[in-house]
């Protein structure tokens, strides 16, 4: 019995055709496989050409399609990848050698995964297709590449060992068809089944776990399955890339980005003591400036901080007089820079120069915030005594030199660190909070200009949100700072930005149940490529307010082109850290 396609040579002795007459005795997936195994034989009898090479890439996707241990995908990009980097052979020695490494892998490849496996016992197969594994990535990956894999999978082997015993006798099936017990998800991702003298060697701890197939899948799987009846092949794999994203997105976030509530209160006693001693001195100083009374702010404060307690900040609103200060929108000025604003002095012809307090840091008609800055940093900087008071409160404190604002460094332990920022804050009269920070970028050049600060009406909007539908927001918001806090190519992603992006990524999706953070967290990254790519992450509070104004185009090329490699491996990004 010929194949189809196969062109059998004279000689009736030739190995080859004996292949074929034997695989005419066996069952049909043997049978095509044998014959492609006998097409790769005669193209590699003539030499190398175009047509063994395409024969034998050929050969090699169909067998693709009969994997069950190994990612179907991994494997024909890896052998897409291998042909495309042996097109640049040029030597026939080296032609003729690539093409026979890639018939032993297919050869190899064959035994163990498409052959008669009548009589054979279960562990086997799992053997097999280890090996089967391991002969490709020989191939694929190089040695190094081998070796790691092969350390990898052999450790998986061990494992089935140490909780399967090879049953004395083949697997029957029960009378509906159906095997009675189902292998628990952990040993594999493939849903082979045990049969009843296995149940007997399995462990006592695996017999403790429910016997249902749908107990160790998840929700959102199970009413797919329960919706749908005929899940395809391609859903439930993704589905299942879905649940291994999902279970590392939570494992990283409580063993990453959570922060202990005792770390917690200890910084936030730190930031304390340090504001007490900031308000008696200031108050002691300069009993006349007129500023409201100081508080703790930020991140520590909102349950939003990851990975370390080491962040907080210290708001200190100024009070200006209403007829002798007003804003103007930087959208509204010859800067024309939205979310950042101007404070002007008025009614100079009434009230001359000296007749507010802060006329002391107007600069050409301006209050410059660089100018408050530099009043502040004389006093809290120059003119405490921070070595005395650390020595007091058991702490090692010292200002932060150079700082885009004045920031004092806290050593409350030994290997526990807090910043404090000291801002000022302006309340104007529209509501307009308006902080001491500068434009990163243009910071000489507009050095009058007071940055808006929309972080207490973000983190409102979000935990609002988050309680209408018990969401995944803040948790998604918390994973990705993390990620950007602790890989160095995604430290210029602040968490405004983080927020807004969620925030934007709300107005277009409804659903963020707990279930669903891997494909909420996968969709925030590919909403912030998008925006890199425009150059454009509008505020969710203002449209108008480009927040990626203050990032360089390399920083922004930079950004993006790590989210964009990260977009087909999320994972990647936590295993960075």
């Amino acid at each position: 019995m010929q194949e189809k396609g196969v062109r059998v040579p004279v000689l009736g002795e030739d190995p080859v055709t004996e292949a074929v007459k034997v695989a005419a005795l066996k069952p049909p997936i043997y049978h095509r496989c044998v014959s492609e195994t006998a097409q790769c034989e005669l193209s590699l009898m003539g030499g190398w050409s175009r047509s063994a090479v395409l024969e034998l890439y050929r050969a090699l996707l169909r067998a693709g399609r009969h994997l069950q241990y190994t990612d179907r995908n991994y494997y024909r990009r890896a052998v897409t990848q291998e042909f495309r980097r042996c097109q640049a052979l040029s030597a026939p020695g080296e032609k003729e050698d690539a093409l026979k490494r890639g018939h032993r892998a297919k050869t190899e490849g064959m035994a163990g995964v498409n052959g008669d496996r009548k009589g054979k016992k279960d562990d086997n197969g799992i053997g097999s297709a280890i090996d089967f594994v391991l002969s490709n990535a020989k191939l694929v990956l190089g040695v190094g590449g081998a070796a790691m894999l092969g350390i990898a999978t052999l450790a998986v082997k061990r494992m089935y060992d140490r909780a399967l015993s090879a049953p004395s006798s083949p697997t029957k099936a029960t009378q509906s068809g159906k095997r009675s017990w189902e292998e628990p998800s952990w040993l594999g991702s493939s849903p082979r089944t045990l049969n009843r003298d296995m149940k007997q060697n399995v462990s006592r701890s695996l017999q403790t776990l429910p016997t249902s197939s749908n107990s160790f899948k998840p929700d959102y799987l199970r009413r797919a399955v329960g919706r749908e009846g005929s899940t395809s092949k391609a859903d439930l794999q993704r589905a299942r890339l879905r649940l291994s994203l999902q279970e590392h997105l939570w494992a990283f976030f409580h063993e990453r980005v959570a922060i202990p509530a005792e770390e917690q209160a200890m910084a936030k006693r730190a930031a304390l003591d340090i504001c007490a001693e900031l308000r008696v001195f200031l108050h002691a100083k300069l009993p006349d400036m007129p500023l409201r009374e100081m508080y703790l702010s930020g991140s520590l404060y909102d349950d939003l901080q990851v990975v370390t307690a080491d962040h907080a900040q210290l708001m200190v609103p100024m009070i200006l007089e209403k007829n002798l200060w007003s804003s103007i929108p930087g959208e509204d000025t010859i800067m024309n820079i939205p979310g950042f604003w101007l404070v002007r002095r008025e009614n100079l012809e009434y009230f001359p120069r000296g007749s507010s307090y802060w006329d002391r840091c107007m600069v050409g008609g301006y209050l410059s915030p660089k100018s408050v800055l530099e009043v502040f940093e004389k006093l809290v900087a120059g003119s405490i005594n921070w070595p005395a008071i650390g020595s007091v409160l058991d702490y090692i404190i010292r200002p932060v030199v150079p700082s885009e604002t004045l920031t004092l460094e806290v050593q409350y332990e030994m290997e526990r660190r807090l910043y404090v920022d000291f801002l000022p804050l302006l309340v104007m009269e529209d509501g307009v909070s308006l902080i001491a920070k500068p434009h990163r970028l243009a910071a000489e050049r507009h050095e009058n200009l007071w940055r808006e600060s929309f972080r207490v009406a973000e983190t409102a909007k979000l935990r609002a949100l988050d309680q209408e539908d018990g969401g995944c927001r803040s948790a998604c918001l918390k994973v990705a700072k993390a990620v950007c806090k602790l890989n160095p190519a995604l430290t210029r992603l602040n968490a405004s930005q983080l927020t807004n992006a969620i925030l934007l990524l709300s107005e277009q999706e409804g659903d963020w149940t707990q279930e669903a953070l891997a494909d909420r967290f996968t969709q925030l990254l590919r909403t912030l490529v998008g925006h890199l790519e425009a150059g454009m992450l509008p505020s969710a509070l203002s449209q108008k307010v480009n927040l990626f104004c203050e990032l360089t185009p390399h920083e922004i090329d930079e950004l993006g082109y790590t989210l964009y490699c990260a977009l087909s491996d999320p994972e990647s990004l936590l295993r960075t850290v």
